[in-house]
């Protein structure tokens, strides 16, 4: 059993539509994520029992479930779209772990909505998988994001440009409320509503926060945490748009998202991002540009316009100091060492060295500890001058051990797992899971993956799956 508390359900009407999951012909379970099943106090033996699989498929809503389509708007890829909402997700409810944490649990893939616009609301398992495997290796590493609590496939073939076997991931997270929740009511004019918002957000999120000014300045905070989080991987979201930034600070919405292989800083692999909106490096900016969208519809709610609008933008404006502390504390902690010096020269230096060969952005970190950094440059003396002054900071070893990952999910491996799941074999993604989900354990049988791609195994395209 599952006991709910759905504290958005109770918000007023123009928050949601209230809407059922399309049933599944066959449901089966394919993974569960038994860790995050006991945080949450839930009975992982009842969620892989047939009442829990038909739960997470969509084909029956344990009693308390109140299950919702969130509305929300959003810039994608710079144009506005005043409404876009779930169109392929319902939200079942909020529950209360054992440590008085509340968390949303959400089906995705689980059948069309009134926001479905022309999308069939499905998912097939390869964004399904990517999705699981990734925001739990996030998770690992410390980074602020969603979870994955289990992956069902349901037995229909999901058409997209073939037919695939189809899926649903249940997603857990903080709340799923987003930038673009904000701009839902803002573009209408609503203030009541927006007021109620920014109430429940500090209620839900940030007890601390005084008022709508001071909710901006948390969440500027926190999403300039995130970000230096995501540098720190080599991780690029590929759809930053503001319906996937969530005032949470969790990383949302995994779906052409990818890890480098070889370092440049204008790296893409978005399908859709045919001019590189969302690189590595625009990183950073696309989340200030996000946030000054989150701004502005917060300055009805903090008075007289003008001294709102100069009171909101610096607000906005103090994410680069931010972000900057967190990057130099993230790369400093990649290198060994602590304290703001001799970080940001050494950092860039070894990026820039990076970039020139296109060096593996995660083995050259990991090998920082172990000496295999050097192997990763076909012309090595540069790493090896740079070497020479980095030694002499004294790097910590055990610094360098748990900021960097021996292993990460890497694309073609990713794929690979995908391909074999399509064919009914789940054991290689459940090889690839465990072993990314212990990013620092050192392990004879994982070695392969922490090996780059071949030229011939390089994958240099990524797709949302919608």
């Amino acid at each position: 059993m599952i006991h709910f508390d759905n504290s958005y359900a109770r918000l007023p009407d123009g928050f949601f539509a209230r809407v059922d999951p399309t049933p599944v012909p066959a449901p089966r379970l394919l993974a569960l994520n038994q860790p995050l099943a006991d945080r949450l106090g839930l009975d992982a033996d009842w969620l892989r029992g047939p009442e829990g699989v038909a739960m997470l498929s969509g084909n029956a809503m344990p009693e308390g479930a109140e299950p919702i389509a969130q509305a929300y708007a959003g810039h994608q890829f710079g144009g506005f779209v005043p409404q876009l909402g779930d169109g392929r997700a319902v939200l079942l409810g909020e529950v209360v772990g054992p440590d008085g944490a509340r968390f949303d649990i959400q089906l995705k893939g689980s059948g069309r909505t009134p926001f479905s616009r022309q999308g069939d609301g499905r998912a097939w398992i390869g964004p399904v998988l990517r999705e699981y495997a990734v925001s739990e290796f996030m998770a690992a590493m410390g980074v602020p994001t969603t979870r994955a609590l289990a992956a069902v496939a349901t037995g229909e073939t999901v058409w997209r440009e073939n037919g695939f076997p189809g899926g649903v991931l249940t997603r857990v997270a903080a709340s799923h409320i987003r930038v673009g929740t904000f701009q839902f009511f803002a573009v209408r004019g609503d203030e009541a509503r927006l007021a109620s918002l920014t109430d429940h957000v500090i209620a839900r999120h940030y007890p601390q926060a005084t008022g709508p000014l001071s909710l901006l300045d948390h969440i500027v905070a926190r999403q300039a945490e995130t970000i230096a989080a995501w540098m720190a991987l080599g991780f690029i979201h590929g759809v930053m748009n503001t319906d996937n930034m969530a005032v949470s600070g969790e990383t949302i919405d995994y779906g052409p998202c990818a890890f480098m292989d070889g370092y440049h800083p204008d790296t893409v692999f978005s399908s859709i991002d045919h001019a590189g909106r969302y690189a590595w490096a625009q990183q950073p900016q696309i989340a200030v540009w996000n946030l000054a969208q989150l701004a502005s519809c917060l300055i009805p709610l903090m008075g007289e316009r003008d001294a709102a609008i100069e009171a909101a933008t610096r607000s906005v404006h103090a994410f680069a100091p931010l972000y900057e502390a967190a990057w130099l504390r993230r790369f400093g902690e990649k290198l060994g060492l602590t304290g703001v010096a001799p970080v940001k020269d050494l950092a860039e230096g070894l990026l820039t060295l990076m970039a020139r060969e296109r060096a593996d952005f995660t083995r050259v970190f990991a090998g920082l500890a172990d000496g295999g950094a050097r192997d990763e440059f076909t012309d090595p003396t540069a790493f090896d001058a740079w070497a020479e002054g980095w030694r002499r900071s004294d790097p910590d070893p055990a610094l360098m051990a748990h900021a960097n990952p021996r292993r990460i999910p890497r694309n073609h491996r990713i794929e690979a797992a995908i391909a074999s799941a399509v064919a009914g074999d789940m054991a290689p993604f459940e090889h690839l899971f465990l072993a990314v989900t212990h990013p620092r354990e050192d392990r004879a049988d994982w070695a392969d993956l922490a090996r780059a791609p071949l030229p011939e195994q390089a994958v240099r395209q990524t797709f949302c799956g919608t």
